[in-house]
């Protein structure tokens, strides 16, 4: 049984998310992953939910909907709470999801790859959702990119995407769409990487250049602000530094058929 993630790491991200680069993009594509596939939806949980940084988006876009949010550790619902008052909160084990065909949709962002029994969740995301729910996925890619940040950011794994399809489709899940993201930036990721393979003394601002210079900061924004175009236009991005992906749990289950 692994989960990694350290507690103090909450009070940081909660300073540092609405600021930088990656986080805002990356809530852009949630949300517009969610209006194109499940814009009718009625209820939303995501697992992980850290701080509500992308609860606290999907509030605002989704105003009417019933928003749930669970996270292994109560340190981070502290500040979950008081960025979305008007949502659900629990602590919750994600491999033991109480939920039954219950929800039009599940997230979990940036939360598998901290768990070792990720097969365990996916089947129990599966059993939460109600026929027809979707669940939306992202995950940190490529193994080749593991590096001294990932250790210290409590990952157990980076996916590759075969990887990732092989677990969703073996949970029972239909894929609707994948692609990568942070794909412009892969060059300047992995050189990144290979600075920091030997270093020992990590620290928050190693995991994903939360603290960059301004202008940076603007730079990357909107070089994923130029990849989200291409995606909602149908592009296929096959490297990039994470991954998005789209599951749907099929409203008529396949049986098999006696001889």
């Amino acid at each position: 049984m692994h989960i990694g993630f350290k507690t103090h790491y909450y009070k940081e991200l909660a300073e540092l998310e609405a600021g930088n680069f990656w986080f805002r993009a990356r809530n852009r594509i949630i949300l517009w992953a969610l209006q194109r596939y499940s814009p009718a939806l009625k209820s939303f949980l995501e697992i992980g939910c850290g701080t509500g940084f992308v609860i606290s988006s999907i509030s605002r876009r989704f105003p009417e909907v019933r928003l749930l949010g669970s996270e292994y550790f109560e340190e981070g619902l502290v500040y979950a709470r008081q960025r979305v008052s008007t949502a659900e909160f629990e602590q919750m084990d994600a491999r033991c999801i109480h939920y039954e065909s219950e929800l039009d949709v599940i997230g979990a962002f940036d939360v598998l790859e901290h768990i070792e029994e990720d097969n365990v969740v996916l089947q129990q995301i599966y059993k939460a959702l109600k026929p027809g729910g979707f669940v939306f996925i992202t995950v940190p890619q490529h193994p080749w990119l593991w590096s001294a940040a990932d250790e210290y950011a409590c990952h157990v794994r980076r996916y590759a995407a075969n990887e990732l399809h092989k677990q969703v489709c073996q949970a029972g899940f239909e894929i609707i769409r994948t692609t990568s993201f942070v794909s412009t930036l892969l060059p300047a990721m992995y050189l990144s990487r290979l600075l920091q393979r030997n270093k020992t003394d990590m620290n928050m601002d190693d995991l994903a250049g939360l603290r960059v210079n301004s202008i940076l900061n603007k730079i990357f924004e909107w070089f994923l602000c130029f990849e989200l175009v291409l995606i909602r236009v149908g592009v296929f991005l096959p490297v990039g530094g994470s991954r998005l992906l789209v599951g749907l749990k099929p409203a008529m289950i396949k049986r098999m058929r006696k001889r």
